[in-house]
């Protein structure tokens, strides 16, 4: 269908809802008047029609740019209106933000995908677009944002984060950095343009080894700390971290403030007692933070971690798949890409190899679809060893589109073990945040496996058909990867899957 003519459809199924057609400052009123389903249902109208809108605007963005080239000078649009560059332009005529205006220019500019010199002059128009001058792996990427399955953002994330395929002439790379584009697309609808920035940086790491050793040495060089006085007399500071430091102090802060996080439940009284001491405290999180650290910087090696940290000690665990460990390059450095275990940040071969210097390793054995072997356990909670199993296979909060990291989350039995007699094994178990759990079991929902294949979310009666569950883990490419002829592996028979233009443009 023609993009204005979406477009106008759309306006004509929000128009029909006479009861918002009102004066703009009646609007709160009106809108409070509608029904719940009446209210999603135009809000996916408004996201998708806004979709279009930023689509057309990122093209029309492009044709601007490619007619303020530099090597037009004063010839040039932007210029001709006295802006001194096309990203000024647009935010001049948007009246965003520059940020806003650089990703319209950037998505417009490779939608165009122009070729060949102009004539000079404003009314010129752009030269014809050839999908061959698309790289081949962006080509998807292209097709998936022209056809709505993709928004600017997402596609821009998606983008930015695989970045370019190494220099050469390599088929095999290209066709794999195409197919991560395409497993990419796939997910988009389920993650936040964050975590799909964040999951497309770390295929491109697993891509590019070498690579990533390199950025991994970027970011590490580029480590900083700043302070200053600003002019009200606050004085400020400012960090920049490497990788391992970075996940370090996050995993500190979030082993303190849990409760004040999401984290997972407390089974103890004295647990439960410093949550809710916690939880009453009247600093806010971020005043929390500070004095954290400061306690951390005056404490130092003198105080035991409770003094500091409360009941889970906090440190990294990095995951690595084994068979995948490479060569070493002429340094001597291991050439694979490991994982942070909360959150699957992509980790250098360098900080994984002195890792295992330092503390050693856990194997945690697992079959061919990635479900860990050491399992059997009859007891009611899952032990630690068996936790950082779940931890390893699920990355996280299982739940659809939730991204808690595994630290902050709970062992479900999918068994009840009370109401079925379930085994607390592994197999049986998944990672679900302190919310969905609890919403999990006080509304009706249910996680049910048949043997070996995917975890099966089913709604409550009459909400919704049955979801397979996918796990969150970086690493997962390594017992799933994405078949060609159709990604996303096995399915359950009663899983309704959702075709990918279906999802708002």
């Amino acid at each position: 269908m023609n993009i204005v003519t979406a477009m106008r459809e759309r306006v004509e199924r929000i128009s029909a809802r006479g009861s918002l057609d009102v004066e703009a400052s009646a609007l709160p009123e009106r809108a409070g008047e509608l029904t719940d389903d009446v209210l999603l249902s135009t809000m996916r109208e408004l996201a998708a029609l806004a979709n279009d809108a930023t689509r057309l605007q990122a093209v029309l963005a492009g044709v601007a740019a490619h007619r303020s080239r530099r090597e037009d000078g004063h010839a040039g649009l932007a210029a001709t209106l006295g802006h001194a560059s096309p990203v000024a332009l647009i935010q001049a005529v948007t009246g965003g933000t520059k940020a806003d205006a650089s990703r319209q220019v950037r998505v417009g500019e490779s939608l165009l995908a122009v070729s060949g010199a102009r004539g000079g002059g404003a009314a010129t128009t752009a030269d014809p677009v050839s999908d061959d001058l698309v790289p081949p792996w962006r080509r998807s990427l292209r097709q998936a944002l022209l056809e709505g399955a993709l928004t600017a953002a997402q596609h821009d994330a998606i983008r930015a984060g695989l970045g370019e395929p190494p220099t050469g002439d390599d088929e095999r790379v290209h066709e794999a950095w195409a197919l991560a584009a395409e497993g990419l697309i796939d997910e988009a609808g389920s993650l936040t343009v964050e975590e799909l920035a964040k999951r497309s940086r770390t295929m491109r790491d697993l891509l590019d080894p070498t690579g990533a050793e390199s950025r991994s040495a970027r970011r590490y060089e580029g480590r900083e700390f700043r302070m200053w006085i600003d002019a009200e007399g606050q004085h400020r500071a400012r960090i920049a971290f490497d990788d391992e430091m970075a996940l370090w102090l996050r995993t500190v802060r979030d082993s303190a403030l849990r409760p004040r996080r999401g984290g997972p439940r407390f089974v103890t009284a004295d647990e439960r007692a410093a949550a809710d001491e916690l939880a009453g405290d009247p600093r806010s999180n971020e005043q929390l933070e500070y004095d954290l650290v400061m306690d951390l910087i005056r404490a130092g090696a003198l105080a035991s971690h409770e003094d500091v940290f409360g009941a889970r000690q906090p440190g990294v665990r990095m995951i690595v798949v084994k068979d995948v460990v490479g060569p070493r390059d002429p340094l001597g450095r291991l050439l694979a890409v490991g994982h942070a275990e909360d959150g699957g940040d992509a980790l250098a071969g360098s900080i994984i190899d002195r890792a295992l210097c330092m503390h050693g390793s856990r194997i945690v054995t697992t079959d061919g679809h990635g479900n860990p072997l050491d399992v059997g356990r009859e007891q009611r909670l899952y032990t630690a060893r068996q936790r950082i199993a779940l931890a390893a296979r699920d990355g996280g909060c299982l739940w659809p589109e939730c991204n808690r990291p595994a630290s902050s989350c709970e062992a479900h039995h999918c068994d009840h073990f009370g109401e079925h007699g379930g085994r607390t094994d592994i197999d049986r178990g998944v990672l679900l945040c302190r919310f969905h759990h609890m919403l999990l079991h006080n509304r009706g929902w249910r996680i049910t496996r048949d043997g070996h294949g995917p975890f099966i979310l089913h709604p409550p009666p009459g909400e919704g058909s049955p979801r397979a569950l996918v796990s969150k883990a970086a690493w997962r490419w390594a017992w799933d990867p994405p078949p060609p002829a159709e990604r996303g592996g096995w399915r359950h028979p009663d899983v309704a899957r959702e075709p990918a233009g279906a999802r708002p443009g």
